[in-house]
């Protein structure tokens, strides 16, 4: 069976968005949909949220924050179109406080991330070398997280909170290959009336991802005409990852604002980076806050600092620093909270444009009815 060069080519690019999504064997950029963040408040200040988050999507950021919840249980939904709309983002999240003097919180998160309908054309020529379009069929590469968080206050001001996460991941390529993988979390802060400081460790005991593959004899076939590697049964892990970050802030009667910096320290070191080395990274960003009457707020925050090559300069080895902004809003409605960010996740140019929309809900305790005596 002979392979014409253009179907070649759509045979190799099916490999490519599936090794994408595998990345056999690295220790780098894996687990990447962990990364890109849940709840447009976090967005529309580019994720600057370590040392201040304070709602049900703490269960992501820093578990400690869960402590802060504003109501007995809350509950939290997003989804996003990333990447021109090539893939979706689904988030669902809850938390509930448990009774006792140290505000023990529990949470559930739920993570989704997808390219689905992705052709699937290993078929699609015949064993007599003749094309049937009717052999095409479709497949999703589809990403999971479960997120088990549990914090609590650990002295009686109830302003600093430890909490942590046990995570449980499951990442397929359609029927082709599928892997199971574990991690933990660990999260602090201290809160103050003007200055706030928070601590992420993420992976604190490395991710391992162990991937299996069930391919076909003919597809493996096909895989060797294409001269790519047959993919085998392997483990990815998850180096660990710190986030530090620090707030300045202040609430007033009508109007409240805050600032926070976070530091990303990992092993995801990459040439573009500001502070990066081969593998050691540190990724500075910075978010703001402006609120009105507890009730309309204004954010924004800049990240993904890069230094690139100015293309405009002849021998290519002049850099310029670029960065990514994200913009968003906030308007709460009693016990709902509805959030907006602006963000081009994915290309520091902004050519890849997301709207981000999230919902908040609090559950207020019943008030008892029972007679007074």
């Amino acid at each position: 069976m002979s392979i014409s060069n253009p179907m070649k080519k759509l045979l190799s690019l099916l490999i490519m968005v599936s090794s994408f999504f595998a990345a056999q064997g690295q220790t780098k950029f894996v687990n990447e949909f962990l990364n890109i963040g849940v709840g447009a408040e976090a967005h529309g200040k580019f994720g600057s949220v370590v040392a201040t988050v304070d709602d049900v999507t703490a269960g992501y950021w820093n578990p400690a924050g869960l402590t802060q919840l504003e109501s007995p249980l809350q509950t939290s939904v997003m989804h996003a179109n990333w990447f021109g709309g090539i893939a979706n983002y689904d988030y669902l999240s809850i938390a509930k406080k448990f009774s006792g003097d140290r505000s023990a919180v529990g949470g559930i998160t739920i993570i989704r991330m997808g390219v689905d309908n992705i052709p699937n054309t290993l078929n699609l020529i015949g064993p007599d070398g003749t094309v049937n379009y009717d052999r095409i069929t479709t497949f999703s590469a589809s990403d999971y997280a479960v997120l088990l968080s549990y914090a609590r206050n650990m002295n009686a001001k109830g302003n600093f909170s430890l909490g942590g996460n046990i995570k449980i991941i499951n990442r397929s390529i359609g029927s082709f290959g599928s892997a199971w993988g574990f991690g933990a979390d660990l999260g602090a802060q201290w809160r103050g009336d003007f200055i706030s400081f928070g601590l992420s460790a993420r992976d604190i005991t490395t991710t391992f991802n162990a991937w299996s593959f069930n391919l076909k004899e003919d597809e493996k076939e096909i895989f060797q005409q294409t001269n790519n590697d047959i993919p085998v049964s392997s483990t990815e892990v998850s180096l660990p990852r710190l986030i530090a970050g620090v707030a300045i802030h202040k609430k007033k009667k009508t109007i409240s604002y805050l600032v926070e910096a976070d530091l990303n320290i990992s092993s995801n070191g990459t040439e573009a980076g500001v502070f990066s080395g081969r593998n050691f990274a540190i990724d500075p960003t910075f978010g703001f806050e402006v609120g009105y009457v507890d009730r309309i707020f204004i954010r924004g925050g800049i990240g993904n600092i890069q230094s690139v090559i100015n293309p405009t300069i002849a021998d290519g080895i002049e850099r310029d620093i670029e960065f990514q902004p994200n913009i968003g809003m906030g308007l709460k409605l009693g016990r709902l909270k509805v959030d907006y960010a602006l963000t081009n996740i994915g290309s520091v140019s902004g050519v890849l444009v997301s709207h981000i929309f999230s919902l908040t809900l609090n559950f207020n305790a019943r008030k008892s009815t029972a007679p007074v005596n």
